[in-house]
């Protein structure tokens, strides 16, 4: 079945994976990007060659998203999909991140999905359908050192999710989570670095340490040809051509150890809110109503 599917991030990393993968399924595709005639101009070139429509739109702008969805409605109809895959990550010390790199970090992770939902959400309410998908990441169940403001914004985006999950739930519409790894992607290549390079250095020796770590994570990654990003993208789109009221709510993409430990703590958290919830007499917001 061909869905009409609003897609945020297009331009690169898993984004433009799954636009790719697709398109190649036959779905409709509105393929969103900042900047698509400029820094992002190949990958918005490329895309519209193979029938997507490019449209520009900036996750942090409440009247870009509003304008940039009411384009894909006008040109494909409204989505019954969205993929909330547009993301941005870091790499430093936390103490060093100020709250402007911060308040960065969350404007696009974790405020930019609830702008697109928002914008998304009533239409879907009045036809008692439709499919979100947010890309969170192993690093919004887990933590690691040098990815402080991620997985704060991860781990967020994982809250955020859990009570759409609930409150959409009575209404047909199905929420799921995507939880990959690290991948080598140019996801990778754009982590901003703190903003106070000062307080870094008063670390001591520590301050190394982000980069040590980092150029050890990148052997590791070259090492395992396995941790193949388009397994992100396949996984995406096996929850889209699964049934509706039958699809996982969170799905890990990985192979080099940190998804098998996190797929048992997602099965205790499930069993632990599946007995809350029946607890409340409220079981029922666990499953989609069609």
């Amino acid at each position: 079945m061909a869905h009409t599917i609003l897609l945020t991030g297009a331009a690169g990393g898993f984004g433009l994976l799954m636009a790719n993968t697709l398109l190649d399924q036959g779905h409709k595709l509105a393929a969103t990007m900042r900047d698509p005639q400029g820094r992002n101009q190949e990958a918005a070139k490329a895309l519209a060659g193979r029938g997507a429509t490019v449209i520009d739109m900036d996750v942090t702008s409440d009247a870009s998203v509003e304008a940039g969805i009411a384009k894909a409605v006008q040109a494909l109809g409204s989505p019954d999909v969205v993929i909330n895959n547009a993301g941005l990550g870091v790499h430093g010390l936390q103490e060093s991140f100020t709250a402007d790199d911060l308040k960065r970090v969350f404007d696009i992770n974790v405020f930019g999905v609830h702008r697109v939902n928002r914008a998304l959400l009533p239409a879907w309410r009045a036809r008692r359908s439709g499919l979100m998908i947010n890309i969170s990441s192993l690093l919004g169940r887990i933590t690691l050192p040098f990815y402080g403001p991620y997985n704060s914004s991860k781990w967020a985006l994982e809250g955020l999710t859990e009570n759409y999950r609930t409150e959409l739930s009575g209404f047909g519409i199905d929420v799921c989570i995507v939880e990959p790894g690290a991948f080598a992607t140019k996801f990778q290549d754009n982590l901003i670095k703190p903003s106070d390079a000062t307080r870094s250095a008063s670390y001591g020796p520590m301050a190394d340490a982000p980069a040590h770590s980092f150029k050890h994570f990148e052997e590791v990654l070259a090492a395992t040809p396995a941790q193949n990003p388009q397994n992100v993208a396949n996984a995406v789109a096996a929850l889209i051509a699964s049934p509706a009221g039958k699809r996982a709510f969170r799905t890990t993409v990985d192979v080099l150890g940190m998804g098998a430990a996190v797929n048992g703590y997602n099965d205790a958290l499930a069993g632990l809110t599946a007995g809350l919830y029946k607890n409340f007499g409220m079981e029922n917001m666990l499953s989609t109503q069609l």
